[in-house]
C-alpha cells in the first residue's frame, strides 16, 4: 500500500491514493471526511464544477437515523445555525391521524433535519475539502474505471485540463441511482418500478399545524409538507400513475387541485411559490451489491429507495459511515481490503435490504395490507404505538423490529379496544 505523504491535501506525483470518490454529494463527501479522518489519503471527484451545486429533485429530509453521523461528521452546530428544522412529522391515515409524542417523563424523540439540498450540499462539500488528507476534485468526470486482473485500480477522468487517471486501492461509487462508477464497473442493476410518479415545489409563506411535517397515506396517493430552512416549505404529491395523464395536460392545476383535495390541507392559495413545480414521472427503485474486488457503492448509487418515504438522505449518511468503520483499518493498516469489503456488505445488506423489500412492494401503488392497516390504526389511536411507528419512520428499527410480537399484541388490544368501544360511545 502506498503510504500517505504528510498531512497536506495536494496530490501524490503518481497520481496515488488510498481511496477515489466519484461524487461529492451528500454520499461521497460524508465517506471523504470519515476515512480520511482515519488517516486515508482521499480523491473526492464531482462532475460538476461549481462548488455550491446541489441535488434539486430530493426530499430535503434527514431522518433520525441520520443523526449519529452528522454528529461524528461535527455539522451539527453548523446545520442549526444554518436554520435546519428538527424534524417531528405527523401522518394522515384513513383512521385519522397519527401523531407521535414523546412519553411523559420520558426522553424527547430521536429527529435529524429537514435542510434543503442548496444549503446541506455545499455545507458538507465545503467541510470536506478542509479535512486534512481530503483533495476536492471538481469538473472531474469519470470515464472509466481501471482494472486489473478483474479488480477495480483506479478511474480514468475527464478533467478542464484533459484526461487523467487516478490510481487508488479502493474506488467508491458516491454517484447516485444511475451511478457511473457502477455501470463503468459492470456491477449488476436491479430496476423494481414504480406505480407513483411526483412533483414538488417549495413555498413561503405556508403554515402547518404546529410547524411540522406533515404526511398524507390516501391509498394509493400520497403526499407530504415539510418545513426547512429560511422559511420555506417543501410540498410534494405522489399521485398514482392512473393520474398522470390530468398533470400532463395542466401540472400546476393538477398540483394545486391534488393539494386543495387533501385532509386538513395546507393553504396553498395563500402561500407564495419560490420555485417550479418540478418532478418525475418514472422513479424507479435501484439494488446493487454494494461491493465488487476494488471498489464499493454508498448512497443511492448501492440502492434508491422510494423517495414518498425520504430515507435517501439519511442511508446516504449511514452507508458512508459504514464503509469508512469497515475499509478503513484495512486501507490505512495494510490489511485484507476484501475481507473489509465483505463486511461492509453484510452490514449494508442486513441494515437496508428488509427495509428496500417493503418499499419495492409498496410502490406497486396498493392500499395497505392486513399488518399495516393493523399498526397504522393502532397507531392513530394510541400514543404508544405512534411513538413505535415514529422509531419505523425514522429507520431507527427496521422491520422485525416493528413487526415484534409485542407491538404487535399491543395494536391488536388497541383496536379491539376501540371497536368494542365505538358502539357503545355510539349508542
Amino acid at each position: 500500500m502506498t503510504q500517505p505523504e504528510g498531512t497536506g491535501t495536494g496530490r501524490r506525483p503518481d497520481d496515488a491514493y488510498d481511496v477515489v470518490i466519484g461524487g461529492a454529494g451528500l454520499a461521497g463527501s460524508a465517506a471523504a471526511i470519515l476515512l480520511a479522518r482515519r488517516g486515508a489519503r482521499v480523491a473526492l471527484l464531482e462532475r460538476r464544477p461549481d462548488p455550491d451545486a446541489y441535488k434539486v429533485l430530493c426530499t430535503h429530509a434527514l431522518t433520525a437515523c441520520a443523526y449519529p453521523v452528522l454528529d461524528e461528521l461535527g455539522l451539527v452546530p453548523a446545520l442549526e445555525k444554518a436554520g435546519a428544522v428538527r424534524n417531528e412529522a405527523r401522518w394522515y391515515t384513513r383512521w385519522g391521524w397519527i401523531a407521535p409524542r414523546a412519553a411523559p417523563g420520558g426522553p424527547d424523540l430521536p429527529y435529524a433535519y429537514n435542510v434543503r439540498r442548496s444549503t446541506l450540499d455545499p455545507l458538507i462539500r465545503s467541510h470536506a475539502a478542509q479535512t486534512p488528507g481530503v483533495e476536492l476534485l471538481l469538473g472531474h468526470k469519470v470515464t472509466g474505471v481501471l482494472q486489473d486482473a478483474g479488480r477495480t485500480t483506479g478511474v480514468r477522468v475527464e478533467t478542464p485540463d484533459g484526461e487523467r487517471e487516478l490510481r487508488a486501492r479502493l474506488v467508491v461509487g458516491a454517484d447516485g441511482k444511475d451511478s457511473a462508477v457502477a455501470k463503468l464497473a459492470a456491477i449488476p442493476t436491479r430496476r423494481h418500478g414504480n406505480g407513483r410518479f411526483g412533483y414538488f415545489a417549495h413555498f413561503r409563506d405556508l403554515p402547518l399545524p404546529g410547524g411540522i411535517g406533515q404526511a398524507w397515506f390516501l391509498e394509493p396517493d400520497m403526499a407530504y409538507s415539510f418545513p426547512n430552512d429560511d422559511g420555506v416549505t417543501v410540498l410534494a404529491v405522489l399521485p398514482d400513475k392512473k393520474r398522470l395523464p390530468e398533470f400532463r395536460e395542466d401540472l400546476e392545476g393538477s398540483f394545486h387541485a391534488f393539494v386543495r383535495a387533501l385532509p386538513d390541507a395546507p393553504p396553498i392559495d395563500s402561500a407564495r411559490r419560490v420555485s417550479k413545480i418540478i418532478g418525475t414521472v418514472d422513479h424507479p427503485l435501484v439494488t446493487r451489491d454494494p461491493t465488487a474486488p476494488g471498489i464499493a457503492l454508498v448512497g443511492d448509487a448501492a440502492l434508491t429507495g422510494d423517495p414518498l418515504w425520504g430515507v435517501g438522505c439519511g442511508w446516504a449518511l449511514q452507508t458512508a459511515q459504514w464503509l469508512a468503520e469497515a475499509v478503513a483499518p484495512a486501507l490505512t493498516g495494510g490489511g485484507d481490503l476484501d475481507r473489509a469489503l465483505a463486511s461492509y456488505g453484510r452490514t449494508h445488506g442486513r441494515r437496508l435490504r428488509p427495509h428496500q423489500r417493503l418499499a419495492v412492494d409498496f410502490a406497486r401503488s396498493r392500499p395497505f395490507n392486513p399488518l399495516e392497516r393493523l399498526m397504522f390504526a393502532a397507531a392513530a389511536r394510541d400514543a404508544a404505538s405512534a411513538r413505535h411507528m415514529y422509531l419505523f419512520a425514522s429507520r431507527l428499527i427496521g422491520p422485525l423490529g416493528f413487526l415484534a410480537p409485542a407491538p404487535m399484541a399491543r395494536a391488536v388490544a388497541v383496536n379491539i379496544r376501540h371497536r368494542v368501544r365505538g358502539p357503545r360511545r355510539a349508542g
